[in-house]
């Protein structure tokens, strides 16, 4: 790649890439991170502010029969079923993502391309899968390129980049049409780490603008307005403002030679990835010793500054579900009482559960050799008996990582306990079709049929 030019180098690899020149793997990771998204966006119908969200969108965003809300199925303009849709992906904290890069991929992709691909008609599997396999790239590949720890929200923003590339090749742009579009969305972008700090609502919203703002950016690209051309290296270009560009020629080299959905990261428990690895060590540790939550004295986990920034937060008496998923005392205390963790255990009482409140005191946090700023592994787990018994578990790799991944039997098991968990629970029969239709995604001649199945019937 020219370092000085890594719009262009984006450019050439949406305009050189098609479904024939993609790896097996990568078709194969498509369709299981398509499934993985599609069943936690339908689990996310189930949290409150969805009713809200959908309200103000039918009431005072314009009307329009483009696309549907999954799950629950009301019909809106795309923009505003594309916001619905990623905040119902995000507002969980149960999709997927990118650890190298620190991206959510596939909530603001798969929420803007499928509302495209209603509103459009007529888009086939083959061309969504190359498109959507595009766009996680260039969302992975920008946000691999910082080196710095985040200030702004990289998820949406490098997001709405991705899917923009991606609304570009299902909307057959030429490759003016196709900068104007990455430049205009640039122009749109908003969303920081002060939401995620505070734990506010806001968070998920910052997936769902980005969802929207992409779509925005297409459809002003193909009414004919142009966008700034150096979005990435200009004087105010995305580098210079909201990340830095230390890894950029490392991780722009691997565009059109690695795909990077392969290296997309499961999420086995609804929290942030930063609270994986004690819940896979906490997890390990009672699968292998017999002991009790009352037979713990404490709990120190050991992981690098990221993990740290973003989730060593303490347990309060009036913290909200969206602090909650970002706590790990709280969320390592619940798998301590449960042996897992579910969407069902942010739910008030939950919350307010002076068991869980006294465990997570025993549970602290400390800094390990990693000083990569982005890194979210390597972790360790320690635990000290009350009768002195140390129990040590180390984690150079989290489950749901490409190199511990979630077994086929694991990843259906998560998508349909999702399923089951929305506002309207999907049946059996639907899920399985759900599930077929996805596995033989490159043969569906229109994405309609399958946005169709995700809702309740």
């Amino acid at each position: 790649m020219s370092e000085s030019n890594p719009e262009q180098c984006l450019l050439d690899h949406i305009f050189n890439t098609r479904f024939e020149h993609l790896s097996a793997e990568s078709i194969a990771a498509t369709k299981t991170f398509v499934l993985d998204s599609l069943g936690v966006g339908i689990s996310g119908s189930r949290v409150a502010f969805v009713h809200d969200f959908v309200t103000l969108a039918k009431t005072q965003w314009g009307s329009g029969a483009q696309a549907r809300v999954w799950c629950t199925g009301e019909l809106l303009p795309a923009s505003s079923a594309a916001m619905i849709n990623a905040y119902q992906i995000h507002n969980q904290e149960f999709d997927c993502v990118h650890e190298p890069a620190v991206v959510h991929p596939m909530a603001v992709i798969l929420s803007s391309l499928t509302a495209y691909a209603e509103r459009a008609g007529s888009i086939s599997g083959k061309h969504f899968i190359e498109a959507l396999v595009v766009a996680v790239d260039v969302a992975s590949v920008i946000g691999m390129s910082a080196t710095q720890p985040m200030r702004f929200f990289r998820p949406g923003q490098c997001g709405c980049f991705g899917a923009t590339a991606g609304l570009s090749m299902l909307a057959g742009f030429s490759r003016e049409q196709t900068h104007n579009a990455l430049g205009i969305a640039y122009s749109q972008m908003g969303g920081t780490m002060q939401a995620h700090v505070e734990g506010s609502s806001t968070l998920p919203m910052q997936i769902a603008f980005n969802a929207r703002n992409a779509l925005s950016a297409i459809d002003l690209a193909a009414a004919g307005l142009d966008g700034p051309k150096h979005f990435l290296q200009g004087q105010f270009g995305f580098f210079a403002l909201m990340e830095d560009q230390g890894n950029v020629s490392e991780a722009f080299s691997q565009l059109g030679k690695y795909y990077q959905i392969a290296g997309v990261s499961h999420k086995p428990f609804p929290t942030g990835r930063a609270a994986h690895g004690a819940l896979d060590g906490i997890q390990r540790l009672l699968a292998k010793h017999n002991f009790t939550p009352e037979d713990i004295d404490k709990i120190i986990v050991s992981a690098p500054p990221l993990i740290l920034r973003l989730v060593n937060r303490p347990m309060t008496g009036d913290m909200q579900h969206n602090y909650a998923k970002l706590c790990l005392p709280f969320i390592a205390a619940t798998m301590l009482l449960n042996g897992e963790v579910t969407v069902r255990d942010y739910e008030e009482g939950c919350l307010r559960d002076p068991v869980r409140r006294a465990l997570a005191e025993k549970i602290s946090m400390v800094p390990n050799d990693c000083t990569n700023p982005n890194a979210l592994a390597p972790q360790s787990v320690h635990i000290k008996l009350l009768n002195g018994t140390l129990l040590d578990v180390d984690l150079p790799a989290v489950l749901g990582n490409p190199a511990r991944p979630l077994s086929r039997a694991q990843h259906l098991k998560k998508f349909r306990d999702c399923c089951a968990s929305a506002k309207k629970p999907l049946d059996s029969r639907q899920i399985d079709s759900l599930i077929e239709a996805v596995d033989q995604l490159e043969s569906l001649e229109d994405l309609r049929d399958l946005v169709v199945l995700t809702i309740k019937q």
